[in-house]
């Protein structure tokens, strides 16, 4: 069934009800769907259909989630960006997905137009907002031009491709991540039991639209059992806790360093925020410390601490209520229609509190990697997804995570591939080899460091490496600390060692 469908039958059954509001707009579902429907059609009038990719970059807003349904309507594929990418970064993903049009809005326009022609496949520019550039169309002149138009909804298979994202992984380049429209159900309904959701919920959208936390936990969910939406542009402590009080909000997903800003901010208390019934956490390990300071500001509410990834659209353990104290520092238990396991090396199943990699398997996994056979078939073997996580379970089943295989830096929720940090350093000449690893950091929990050695005789600064990197990549991404070295730590078969960087870090009590 076509994602947009849901929205056509919550338009059918709740037509008055408010689905989407924030940003000073409020949608109901009637609305939001002959909004859909007249999008729908001005994107099969300017060539668009079905198969063909189409990237969204912009902050959240209303008119995020309507592109994604008018996006299916017509059996397209929907690309969400992140925004704190750079140039860069764009064109390799909009290359490499083939995507047939982008639609954005003024922030982003001179960075998409300075690339435009490396851009062979895109074909269609689209903006939000006034002053369209030219050669470019305007969103709400799309959906104005045809309103009233009732166009079908696609036929789509439940292997069909509902939408691509880009993530960072063991690789210089970013994967793109195939997610079909059973992934996306099976989540939904996934989620759905778990957190018992019904069209009276209402959730908070914090995290970036992009982000399957913003996205998907359980954003989609919410709208798959016709509840509503409060969306924000961005997270804001005070922001988030007006939107609270004033829209009853039920849940919402926080990223652990959004959770710290948001139990440091000293106006808390002067704010109602009874209404909500659980609040998802997840993108980093979630320290014990937050989990206590949880049931001292939400005294009544479900810390729902997760584990998931992008290649399962999110939320793939969640630790119970009753089981928030007694099982503190779990990620939980999987959802239904989910499996578990933690397997060794050699691929063989290890015993309770027994590290191992952690693997899952299910309907909510994923397709595999676009126009990437061989990434496919590494991370599906013996038809289990390898996560690259380590993690253990206790004699009571329940998950714990304990390390990350795969040498990823998660930083605010942000996942940070550091081959794709190194492979910038290296372009610098005077650089003779690099290590990039996460560092601890108050604010964000995690930040890249680079471990630099130079070549015989070279001088470079950190200062240049730096400032090199920044114009590469997103900001999130830039290290934050460079090490000068004299070699990096390897074993006998040569891999570098980056726990002993880690290591080496800490024993100089976290700074140079």
């Amino acid at each position: 069934m076509n994602w947009s469908l849901v929205l056509k039958r919550n338009a059918e059954r709740y037509p008055d009800k408010e689905c989407l509001t924030g940003l000073g707009n409020r949608y109901t579902y009637r609305q939001l769907h002959e909004r859909v429907d007249s999008l729908a059609q001005s994107l099969l009038d300017i060539g668009l259909g079905k198969g063909d990719v189409v990237a969204i970059l912009l902050y959240n807003c209303l008119e995020y989630i309507e592109m994604t349904f008018a996006i299916n309507k017509i059996g397209a594929v929907w690309l969400p960006l992140n925004f704190r990418l750079v140039s860069t970064e764009f064109s390799y993903i909009l290359n490499h997905s083939e995507a047939k049009a982008v639609i954005t809005e003024p922030d982003f326009v001179p960075t998409i137009s300075s690339i435009q022609g490396e851009l062979p496949n895109l074909k269609n520019f689209i903006q939000l907002g006034p002053d369209t550039p030219e050669g470019w169309l305007n969103y709400d002149g799309l959906i104005e031009r045809n309103r009233g138009a009732n166009p079908p909804d696609v036929e789509v298979n439940i292997d069909d491709l509902h939408r691509l994202m880009y993530t960072s992984g063991t690789t210089a380049d970013p994967k793109g991540v195939m997610l079909s429209y059973g992934n996306l159900y099976w989540k939904n309904i996934g989620h759905i039991l778990e957190f018992n959701m019904t069209e009276a919920d209402r959730t908070l959208v914090v995290g970036p639209l992009y982000h399957v936390g913003g996205m998907d936990l359980p954003g989609t969910g919410t709208l798959y059992c016709g509840g509503s939406l409060v969306i924000l542009k961005r997270f804001d402590p005070i922001e988030v806790l007006k939107a609270i009080d004033q829209e009853k909000v039920t849940n919402l997903w926080l990223s652990p360093a959004m959770t710290i800003m948001l139990f440091n901010e000293p106006t808390f208390d002067r704010y109602d925020v009874s209404s909500v019934r659980f609040i998802i956490d997840g993108g980093e390990k979630m320290p014990v410390t937050l989990i206590e300071k949880f049931k001292e500001k939400f005294p009544t509410a479900w810390f729902a601490d997760a584990y998931g990834l992008t290649e399962t659209v999110s939320g793939d353990t969640f630790l119970a209520k009753d089981k928030m104290l007694h099982k503190i520092g779990s990620v939980g238990k999987p959802v239904s229609h989910l499996q578990v396991r933690i397997l060794d090396s050699e691929g063989n199943d290890v015993g309770p509190n027994e590290t191992g990699e952690i693997c899952l398997k299910g309907p909510k996994v994923f397709k595999g990697y676009w126009k990437n056979p061989d990434a496919t078939k590494e991370a599906m073997r013996g038809g289990w997804f390898h996560t690259g996580d380590v993690g253990m379970l206790d004699e009571d089943g329940f998950l714990y995570i304990v390390d990350r295989i795969k040498d990823m830096i998660i930083s605010g929720g942000e996942n940070i591939a550091s081959p794709e940090v190194e492979k910038i350093i290296y372009e610098l000449p005077e650089v003779l080899e690099t290590a990039v690893v996460g560092i601890p950091h108050p604010k964000w929990l995690e930040v890249p460091k680079a471990y630099v050695v130079l070549k015989e005789g070279a001088e470079l600064t950190a200062e240049k490496i730096v400032q090199h990197c920044a114009k590469k990549m997103a900001k999130f991404k830039v290290p934050k600390e460079i090490e000068f070295i004299d070699a990096l730590p390897r074993n006998p078969s040569g891999k570098v060692l980056k726990r002993e960087l880690r290591e080496m870090h800490a024993r100089k009590g976290g700074s140079n």
